[in-house]
C-alpha cells in the first residue's frame, strides 16, 4: 500500500527525533528506508513479514523516503556524514539545529509553501487573504535562503494582522474608546503597546478563558516579529536572521495569529 509525503514524513520525523526506534538506527539512508517500513507497519497492525527478512516499502513509499530526506537536508535538520569515518552520503545525522527543533513534540513542521499554507489555514480558517499573501511570500523567501526577505514578509504580515485587530476593537460598541489611544499612535509598536495595555486594563477580565490562555507569551511572540522587523522609531531595521531563527519566526507566527484572531472575533 502506498503512502502520502506527509504520512512517510511524519514517520521519518519521529525516527529522526528518537521518539520510535526501529531495528537499525538512522545514520544512513537505507536504514532510514527500512525503519520508516517497520513503524508503518507496526502503526498498521500488518504481521505478513516472513522472520528475519527487513520491512519493505513499495518503490513510491522508497521514493517519499528520499524525497523526505533530501528535504530535511535542505532545511538543515540533517547534514550529510554520521562521523570522522562515514564522512559522505549515504550516511547523515541530525543537525544541532535539527535536534532543537525536533525534541518540541508540538512543534509546527512544513517543509513547503503547500504545507505551510495548510498550516495555517487548519490553525487560522479566516485568515485575511493579504495576509496569508505576505505569509507565502515569507515561506517562498526562507526556501530559497533569504532570510531578510523572509523576516520583512513576515513582519508585514504581522503588522497586518495586528491592524485588523485594532480596526475591530476600536469598532467594538463596548471598548472601542478604551482602543482610541492606541489607534492614533505614529508607530506599529506604539500602538502595539497601547492596544495590550488598553486589553490588560479594561478588557482582560470578560474575555474567555481560551482566548486567556498564552496570551502573554503569543503576544510577546508577535513582538518579537515586529521588533525584528521595525527599530523603535518605525523604520525598517535591516536585521539578517539566521536560519534558525527565521524558522522559528515561521513557526510563532501561526499561535500569535490563531490568538489575533480569536480576539477579533470577540471584538465584532
Amino acid at each position: 500500500m502506498d503512502h502520502t509525503y506527509e504520512e512517510i514524513r511524519s514517520v521519518a520525523i519521529d525516527i529522526l527525533a528518537g521518539r520510535e526506534k526501529p531495528s537499525y538506527a538512522a545514520d544512513q539512508v537505507a536504514h532510514l528506508v527500512i525503519g520508516v517500513a517497520e513503524i508503518l507497519e507496526e502503526r498498521e497492525g500488518r504481521t505478513d513479514r516472513r522472520r528475519g527478512s527487513d520491512a519493505q516499502l513499495s518503490v513510491a513509499d522508497r521514493e517519499l523516503v528520499r524525497e523526505v530526506f533530501w528535504d530535511l537536508f535542505r532545511q538543515g535538520v540533517i547534514t550529510i556524514g554520521s562521523d570522522n569515518a562515514n564522512q559522505n552520503y549515504p550516511h547523515f545525522k541530525v543537525s544541532q539545529f535539527g535536534k532543537r527543533i525536533l525534541e518540541n513534540e508540538n512543534t509546527y513542521f512544513f517543509h513547503d509553501l503547500s504545507t505551510y499554507t495548510t498550516l495555517i489555514k487548519s490553525n487560522v480558517p479566516d485568515i485575511n487573504d493579504t495576509t496569508l499573501l505576505y505569509l507565502q511570500e515569507a515561506m517562498q523567501s526562507f526556501k530559497s535562503g533569504c532570510m531578510l526577505a523572509a523576516t520583512v514578509m513576515l513582519g508585514v504580515a504581522s503588522e497586518h494582522s495586528f491592524l485588523l485587530l485594532l480596526e475591530s476593537a476600536e469598532g467594538n460598541s463596548t471598548y472601542g474608546s478604551k482602543f482610541a489611544n492606541a489607534a492614533k499612535q505614529r508607530t506599529i509598536l506604539q500602538k502595539f503597546r497601547k492596544f495590550k495595555a488598553a486589553l490588560d486594563q479594561h478588557v482582560m477580565a470578560d474575555l474567555p478563558s481560551e482566548i486567556k490562555e498564552d496570551l502573554d507569551i503569543d503576544f510577546a511572540g508577535v513582538l518579537s516579529v515586529i521588533r525584528t522587523f521595525r527599530n523603535e522609531s518605525g523604520h525598517p531595521s535591516g536585521k539578517i536572521l539566521g536560519r534558525e531563527q527565521t524558522y522559528v519566526l515561521l513557526q510563532m507566527f501561526i499561535p500569535y495569529c490563531k490568538k489575533i484572531y480569536q480576539l477579533t472575533d470577540f471584538f465584532k
